[in-house]
């Protein structure tokens, strides 16, 4: 039977962790009971930086519950840092560690899938969403047209999959050696390699609390993803700046001939217009390449992705603070 970890990020999570223990702990004592995990399986929830009461919850829930394990991060690091701070604790302690969101809507039901691919001999395997009826038309409509634009791009990302999934120890190991700042785990797993699969899930409404993902969140995420696994963008603009030089070109030609066939008029709309496309089209390709380099000075320098201040994770599950 394998040891299998549940790594739950959290940030400001105390409306409805309390409800996420509950079930959690009936669905891990049920696998455990049922022969599907190892008695040594825990829960592992990562306080990201929260400013209400999440770590305190979790503190007195790993008192009374042997199952409940904690990682409190010094300070908040957005959502994929802390999920690697957790991925990378339980490595330690398990062999497949499962990652799913605190809020209640991935499936805990289908957990039972994700280790019976694990026991047939897949490293990594990927919850994806059976249908997306519960989202809203702009939501459904937006996050479909991303995936199809990053594939587009080059990136090799699994449709319609975010942060569910089940990764052995093996692949835990592999992911230890990508030292990347800019995270994007849904780009670098599949790099990973090894056998994978997938478990189709349907995603529940979130159980309480507000979403930590707003509009403007998602489009930074949207952003990071495109920039961290794709140089097309970069290509992009080389292959515009190209193609209008080649247009001003036509229209210089036009304008010479123009002029000295007497049937130039001064235009001051269409002078307008072109300065303006030209400006905005200049403004955007420089904001495109200020991305890139932000990154790379993000990288360079070489800092901790996340730093942790206390833990509760042994094997017997007893207090162990850094």
């Amino acid at each position: 039977m394998p040891v299998v970890y549940l790594v739950v990020p959290c940030y400001n999570e105390e409306a409805v962790l309390p409800e996420t223990v509950k079930r959690l702990t009936i669905k891990l004592y049920n696998m455990i009971k049922s022969g599907k995990a190892s008695k040594e399986s825990r829960m592992l929830f990562v306080d990201d930086g929260s400013k209400d009461r999440t770590w305190e919850i979790i503190e007195e829930f790993s008192k009374e519950n042997k199952l409940v394990g904690g990682v409190k991060l010094s300070r908040n690091r957005g959502h994929q840092n802390a999920l690697l701070a957790g991925l990378m604790t339980a490595k330690e302690h398990c062999d497949c560690a499962i990652s799913l969101d605190a809020d209640l809507q991935d499936d805990i039901e289908v957990l039972d899938q994700f280790v019976d691919k694990y026991i047939e001999g897949c490293e990594v395997v990927y919850g994806v969403r059976s249908s997306r009826d519960k989202d809203t038309a702009f939501k459904r409509g937006t996050a479909q047209g991303y995936y199809k634009f990053m594939a587009a791009l080059g990136v090799d990302i699994v449709y319609n999959h975010a942060d569910y999934r089940l990764m052995g120890k093996r692949a835990l190991d592999a992911l230890s050696e990508y030292k990347e700042v800019n995270l994007f785990l849904r780009g670098i797993v599949p790099l990973i390699g090894f056998r994978s699969d997938y478990v189709y899930y349907e995603r529940n409404e979130r159980f309480a609390g507000e979403s930590k993902y707003p509009l403007s969140k998602m489009l930074r995420f949207a952003v990071d993803g495109i920039t961290s696994f794709s140089v097309k963008p970069l290509k992009i603009i080389s292959n515009v700046g190209i193609f209008i030089c080649l247009l001003s070109i036509i229209f210089f030609v036009y304008a010479l001939v123009s002029f000295f066939s007497g049937g130039s008029v001064a235009g001051w709309a269409s002078q307008m217009c072109s300065i303006w496309f030209l400006g905005g089209l200049q403004m955007l390709c420089i904001g495109i390449v200020g991305t890139y380099v932000g990154k790379i000075y993000s990288e360079v320098k070489g800092r901790p992705r996340f730093i942790i201040d206390k833990t509760i994770i042994t094997p017997e599950n007893k207090k162990e603070e850094k």
